[in-house]
């Protein structure tokens, strides 16, 4: 229920409804929309970024957040550590039980190689499972492949590397075929027709939902399929590290057991770093919108091995993340809302901004109108705007939210806001990490028997990723690396054995540099404890130095 001062600035977004409800509202040029991400923006804030001082990316920007991972020693100090014999052996390590780790696990599968996964957290406890709007595939007759590599790559800033969008666009009818098959219940019409909407930045209406819990129903699916192949896994483990052996191959990985501390490796042929994003960095303070594992710990170890990456100067901040009430601050309100009808608009009502331009541009503009134009809803303190809601229903008829948005209806209502009468309060949400470890299109990474997949890679996105393509990604990108791991595996007869080798020199670095010798890394968890009880009661804390 909103409060009167919310009420007061509610009647002003009611007053200009009717006029607002069939008005066009013009598209920034390419001139505009650049000038408004370099003013507003975050990625374009002074002091939010630094060089990195050491490894395969040295003096590349990134956020000071990232910076503080890979400046950071192992929780591993190889000066006193002995790397135990292996507790198992495989063919593919996949580290990571997200969409991306859990497709590949089920491709390399499938291949016939041996697979193992661990994962730190449960299976399918993962941004997958958050995704909501849907997934983008060009498989309808006014659209093409080619169609959606023009979007991808303009809504990337024509930054994107080429090779990678062709492999996502060019496999997602075939995606969307394949999670037909898995069991994955697209919303149809009357006569099975796939339903289709447009997303922000699309020029054509490709994005396939699953009411707004598309992810959670892929993942669904694919956790079945992966349950049902019976493929070898673990919970509840974290990766501390990756092996190398004397040629600097990628061997496996020193893993840690979460509930008793435990430390062990796994000796593999290949490994796939799937551990997903970085939301709980929490860059430049922003809310997130990602779940509690998502710490960025894949970069860390990878990039401690020496593999490469690739546009970590650039964040997506979500537009609509949730900015009231402040129990689910930065939770998403789906791009979805914006497709079926929903618009932006400020304290009194006025449009401000296309709604469907892309993610960025959004966002830039919901930040000028709060912190420049001073047109935010007062009462909130990390200010906001309103999203419109009850337009979808004059626009479609009543019900619709009910039924193409009961997860967001079901996210509002136990709070007393009704969003089929009454308008819901967004701002901008740290939402995906655009950049990752530098990948081919069967994510090989630069470090031999390393790959990478999903929201851990570099590459496809560019500086700005479209609504939709993280789905595809994950399942095209996870069906690629899982197959051509499993291939490289099983033409592999034998493994040096593992060493840390690679920490001890990236040690020496740190030291060179001057890094704090109590900056450790990966995180594993955030840590959201009172300061006087950080570092305290870890799982690690019998790790010594």
């Amino acid at each position: 229920m909103y409060s009167k001062e919310f009420q007061e600035s509610i009647k002003k977004v009611e007053a200009t409804r009717k006029e607002r409800l069939n008005q066009d509202f013009p598209k920034l040029s390419l001139a505009e929309r650049s000038v408004l991400l370099e003013a507003y923006h975050p990625d374009y804030k002074k002091g939010t970024m630094r060089e990195i001082l050491i490894g395969a990316n040295k003096d590349d920007k990134t956020p000071h957040e990232f910076a503080d991972l890979f400046e950071a020693y192992s929780h591993i100090n190889p000066d006193n550590f002995i790397v135990p014999a292996p507790k198992y052996e495989t063919d593919v390590l996949i580290i990571g039980g997200g969409g991306a780790g859990v497709t590949a696990a089920i491709i390399a599968n499938q291949a016939k190689a041996d697979v193992f996964l661990v994962t730190k957290l449960r299976i399918a406890d993962a941004n997958t499972t958050m995704a909501q709007g849907g997934i983008q595939a060009a498989d309808k007759a006014n659209d093409s492949p080619a169609i959606h590599y023009l979007d991808v790559v303009g809504g990337g800033g024509f930054h994107n590397i080429p090779e990678l969008v062709q492999a996502l666009v060019n496999d997602g009818p075939e995606i969307i075929r394949w999670l037909e098959d898995l069991g994955v219940i697209f919303d149809k019409a009357p006569d099975g027709t796939m339903l289709s909407i447009h997303g922000g930045g699309t020029s054509r209406k490709r994005m396939h939902p699953c009411r707004d819990y598309t992810g959670a129903e892929i993942m669904r699916c694919l956790k079945d399929e992966f349950l049902d192949q019976k493929i070898k896994y673990l919970e509840y483990t974290g990766a501390l590290d990756l092996l190398t052996d004397k040629n600097g191959n990628c061997v496996g990985a020193v893993l840690v057991n979460m509930e008793n501390g435990e430390i062990f490796t796994v000796k593999a042929k290949t490994t796939i770093i799937a551990t997903g994003g970085a939301g709980q960095l929490h860059i430049q303070g922003f809310p997130t919108s990602n779940h509690y594992g998502a710490t960025a710990d894949g970069l860390v170890i990878g990039y401690r091995a020496g593999a490469k990456l690739a546009f970590l100067d650039t964040i997506q901040y979500h537009p609509t993340g949730v900015g009231y009430p402040e129990q689910i601050l930065g939770q998403l309100i789906t791009e979805k809302v914006r497709g079926v009808g929903a618009q932006l608009v400020n304290a009194d009502g006025e449009r401000f901004i296309y709604d469907l331009e892309t993610r960025d541009v959004v966002a830039s503009a919901i930040i000028r109108e709060v912190q420049d134009r001073k047109k935010g809803i007062a009462s909130v303190a990390s200010g906001g705007v309103w999203l419109d809601t009850p337009l979808i229903e004059m626009k479609s008829g009543s019900g619709t939210i009910l039924k193409q948005l009961p997860a967001m209806y079901r996210q509002f209502i136990k709070f007393g806001i009704d969003m089929t009468k009454e308008p819901v309060i967004t701002y901008p949400t740290q939402h995906y990490q655009n950049g990752g470890i530098l990948c081919t299109e069967f994510g090989e990474t630069n470090v031999p028997g390393l790959y990478v997949v999903g929201e851990a890679s570099g590459g496809v996105h560019g500086r700005n990723r479209l609504m939709g393509n993280s789905l595809l990604d994950i399942l095209v990108f996870g069906r690629r690396a899982g197959k051509y791991a499993a291939e490289q595996a099983t033409k592999t007869k034998q493994v040096n054995e593992g060493t840390i080798e690679h920490i001890k020199k990236y040690h020496q670095e740190l030291e060179k540099a001057g890094v704090p010798r109590e900056r450790k890394s990966p995180i594993l968890l955030p840590d959201y404890r009172p300061q006087e009880f950080k570092g305290k009661y870890s799982f690690l804390s019998h790790l010594k130095d």
